[in-house]
């Protein structure tokens, strides 16, 4: 069988972001060597000026600017719709709205060459979330407003392509229900975790000394510091899990613009002691980060799945999230772990019951571990996406 050619557009370098979407575009080329010849077209940003082979895996700059979304993503795409008769691939893939310049100018054209658009969380489903709640701040409207216009784009490029991939049957609905397409045309591909790296070991309490949590009990988030997330949730949450158990640790893994605003509403609250920013790390430590939590929360009010939640549970970690997007299809409920509606006190609550229950923390961490083992591997993840590009070529093909 002939080895088959890929072409994967996504602004952000995936050998030097570690973003669930540059995560995934990796893991899976990995997995496919043998099958696929992977190339990674992306933005000319983190100082990306030339090609590189990492693991196999051939990565193209393109120019973008190393500004900050979605300036660098306009640019980029201006680049790729330049680049359609040098980019040759037997098929293409784009990761959200990473290559709807390529795809545009493909169409313009009347190509009919096979085109994935993979949607991680839907757009127009984020900006239908992000009115929930408090009144935004002007800088918020304007991030609604340009994820808005995202949203449109991700639409177009929806209805042009020849197949659509997202990673959960709530993304799936979704995009039928915001960009009209038809559900036949979507195959959903859950994301993954590497059971290597992320798996139970000792040293957590090395870990925490680092920390400098000592012997505290530790509540871990990961994720980008962003409204979405729900970090003001976890902090209101504090207050009342504080009380309760004055010792324990909130350990804050990732950056974002709500940072700043994070630690001045924490300074107000007088809970800083309890909260530790670390900003992004180095993806050898996170395992260990991990394993050193008790807990892992994840109080995002809009999820496609959540590749942390898979991570925690692959670490044997329990976790606590509200049961909204995806989120109930990467955790089984009082399996391995607590999903509660989006509300701070059933938030402490949850949190609270698995802090004061050992064996409970321990069954539901030792549950979640043979879930993800059997159902959301990046081995799986890789098999079911040679599949996809496999029929996207054979339908425009023959």
């Amino acid at each position: 069988m002939k080895k088959l050619s890929l072409a994967v557009f996504n602004t952000q370098p995936p050998h030097l972001y570690f973003g669930g979407v540059e995560r995934r575009i990796v893991e899976t080329a990995k997995r496919l060597l043998s099958e696929v010849g992977t190339s990674v077209y992306c933005g000319t940003k983190a100082g990306f000026k030339k090609t590189a082979l990492v693991d196999g895996i051939t990565f193209v700059p393109c120019f973008s600017t190393d500004a900050l979304f979605p300036l660098d993503n306009w640019f980029f795409n201006k680049t790729l719709s330049r680049a359609t008769d040098a980019i040759k691939a037997d098929v293409y893939e784009a990761h959200t709205v990473s290559g709807y310049g390529f795809l545009k100018a493909l169409r313009k054209r009347n190509i009919m060459k096979p085109f994935i658009q993979t949607i991680h969380g839907v757009l127009a489903d984020e900006y239908a979330q992000s009115f929930q709640g408090a009144s935004p701040t002007f800088r918020a409207k304007l991030a609604n407003l340009i994820m808005w216009q995202l949203s449109r784009i991700e639409e177009e490029s929806a209805k042009n392509s020849t197949l659509i991939v997202t990673v959960s049957e709530y993304s799936s609905k979704k995009i039928v229900q915001f960009y009209g397409v038809d559900k036949a045309k979507i195959r959903i591909v859950p994301n993954g975790v590497d059971l290597q790296r992320f798996r139970p070991v000792e040293g957590g309490e090395k870990v925490k000394r680092s920390l400098g949590i000592n012997n505290k009990q530790c509540v871990l988030f990961v994720g980008r510091l962003i409204p979405r997330k729900g970090l003001l949730f976890l902090i209101e949450a504090a207050k009342q899990i504080v009380k309760e158990r004055s010792e324990t640790a909130f350990v804050v893994v990732g950056n974002g613009p709500l940072k700043n605003h994070l630690i001045s509403y924490l300074e107000k609250v007088n809970l800083s002691d309890n909260f530790v920013f670390l900003g992004d790390v180095n993806e050898d430590v996170l395992p260990a980060l991990y394993n050193c939590a008790e807990v892992f929360a994840l109080p995002s009010i809009q999820e496609g799945q959540g590749i942390a939640l898979l991570e925690a549970q692959a670490t044997a970690k329990p976790v606590v999230a509200f049961n909204v997007g995806g989120v109930h299809e990467a955790v089984l409920d009082k399996e391995t772990g607590l999903l509660v509606k989006p509300d701070s006190h059933e938030l402490a609550d949850a949190i609270l019951n698995l802090l004061s229950n050992g064996a409970l923390r321990e069954k539901m961490g030792a549950k979640g571990r043979e879930f993800v083992r059997n159902n959301l591997s990046w081995d799986i993840c890789a098999q079911r996406m040679l599949q996809v590009y496999s029929e996207a070529a054979q339908e425009v093909n023959g």
